[in-house]
């Protein structure tokens, strides 16, 4: 059973700061290590299969090159990861980690919310958040699945204008933010942007794209407890952190 009431930790692409992201390797070291669960990303093979994979392209995170969207499944495995690490599938994912495990799945490509919401409800949703920045994608989903937790990740001030009326729409769980919100908007205005979104009943999930500005200044101190989940590369390195704050 998923324990989701408590200050929970989740590996960004697995344990991402030592292993190759979003394999299986990543995602097990993760759990080993602690956290709550993980968080990856979702897209559609030319046929059909749904990868874990961030990038539009296997470039940047393979010995290989070429949009994912026009390879197989076959073509894909025959590349080599890091460490010798193939690409999971979605559903290899499922199967390798507890049931007890939180699974964050993001929603990269449109094309991939039919079978990724097949394979969801088909594996314990209970364990689920589906997120994404693409809204479209989210309405998607709803199409499918009108029960498993949704994630509205956002990256611009902008898309807070839109909140209750995707509250409404899409009955999400969580406001996914970036903890780099406080070094843009400053700490009063961050602080009142969760306070609005925990007030509409949504849990914050706070990602980063510099992973520092969690320690820095003593950020999630200032937040006052106005966050629920923390994606974080380093999973050993937060976990020792709420420790030291009385939070885990």
């Amino acid at each position: 059973m998923v324990n989701w009431n408590k200050t929970l930790v989740l590996g960004h692409r697995g344990y991402s700061a030592k292993y190759p992201e979003n394999t299986l390797l990543a995602f097990k070291k993760a759990v080993e290590a602690g956290a709550d669960g993980v968080e990856l990303d979702v897209w559609l093979t030319k046929d059909g299969e749904v990868v874990v994979i961030h990038d539009e392209t296997v470039d940047r995170v393979s010995n290989g090159s070429g949009k994912v969207k026009e390879m197989t499944l076959e073509e894909l495995k025959s590349l080599d990861f890091g460490n010798g690490e193939r690409i999971p599938t979605l559903e290899e994912v499922f199967e390798a980690l507890p049931e007890d495990v939180i699974i964050n799945v993001e929603l990269k490509d449109i094309d991939a919310v039919e079978k990724t919401a097949e394979l969801i409800k088909a594996n314990n949703p209970d364990r689920i958040l589906v997120s994404s920045f693409n809204i479209d994608a989210l309405r998607e989903y709803r199409k499918y699945d009108d029960e498993t937790k949704i994630g509205i990740l956002v990256d611009k001030e902008e898309a807070l204008a839109q909140l209750p009326h995707l509250i409404a729409e899409l009955k999400p769980w969580s406001l996914n933010p970036p903890i780099d919100a406080m070094a843009l908007l400053g700490v009063e205005k961050t602080v009142g942007a969760l306070q609005m979104a925990r007030s509409a009943g949504l849990r914050i999930a706070l990602w980063s794209l510099n992973e520092e500005l969690y320690y820095a200044n003593d950020n999630l101190v200032r937040l006052g407890g106005l966050f629920d989940v923390l994606i974080v590369n380093d999973v050993e390195r937060m976990l020792n952190y709420l420790t030291g704050l009385g939070l885990r």
